[in-house]
């Protein structure tokens, strides 16, 4: 039997409430469908969480999770993603 790997993506957020549905549109729609996708909020201050958390609700099929975290920048972010 022959598995496709399972691909992590980590997606530091903060403040892209403008930007972070077709970022996350753009990766699911992606021909290779092995993946997680980890989403980092690193303490935004706009909507852009609760746009992940209606997307996350919208596409139950999907792996897709939303880490909050206090804003460390986005190195902070990305090493947050990696220990998840």
């Amino acid at each position: 039997m022959d598995r496709q790997p399972l691909i992590s993506i980590i997606v530091p957020v903060y403040n892209v409430e403008k930007y972070v549905g077709k970022c996350i549109d753009s990766i699911l729609n992606q021909s290779y469908k092995n993946l997680e996708v980890i989403l980092v909020d690193d303490g935004s201050t706009d909507g852009s969480a609760s746009i992940v958390e209606t997307l996350i609700a919208e596409y139950p099929e999907y792996n897709i999770r939303l880490i909050r975290q206090a804003n460390g920048g986005v190195s902070a972010a990305r090493n947050r993603g990696i220990e998840e």
